[in-house]
């Protein structure tokens, strides 16, 4: 029987914006990162007479989540993200794109037309909490292995 293994160590993300340069990551105080497709593939439509007629539909918008400590690096660089998209022209404002790749499995996503969905909320508690952003995508790529 053949072993796998996953290590979300293993993430290495990158994203652009010509706005505020470039971010690298490799996890560093980020608690999750995951990729969700908006738009269902298939749709059934079923006459009165019951035949199902099955579409193909097209679409590869989505979101990103990412989840991270709100004292983490790439937390402060969203915030300015943000900031520098909201306060520019209009035409800014879903320019950037990112890149993620798991170096194990191989497995990657390329998202372009990324644009906040809003500010991460921010938890003010006793202890340090994560942080929640939530970035949507024009279109996603994703590149099995």
């Amino acid at each position: 029987m053949a072993t796998t293994t996953y290590s979300f160590t293993d993430l290495v993300g990158s994203i652009h914006s010509d706005l505020v340069g470039d971010y690298i990551f490799t996890g560093e105080g980020a608690g999750s990162v995951s990729v969700s497709k908006s738009t269902d593939r298939s749709a059934h439509d079923v006459a009165a007479d019951g035949s199902v007629m099955v579409s193909k539909v097209a679409g590869n918008n989505g979101t990103v989540t990412i989840e991270v400590q709100q004292t983490s690096p790439l937390h402060f660089w969203l915030l300015n993200w943000f900031n520098a998209h909201w306060a520019a022209n209009t035409t800014n404002w879903a320019t950037t794109t990112m890149l993620l790749k798991n170096t194990s499995t191989g497995g990657s996503h390329v998202c372009s037309g990324v644009s906040p969905q809003k500010e991460a909320d921010v938890p003010y508690q006793s202890q340090g909490q994560r942080v929640t952003w939530t970035l949507m995508c024009a279109d996603i790529t994703n590149n099995a292995i």
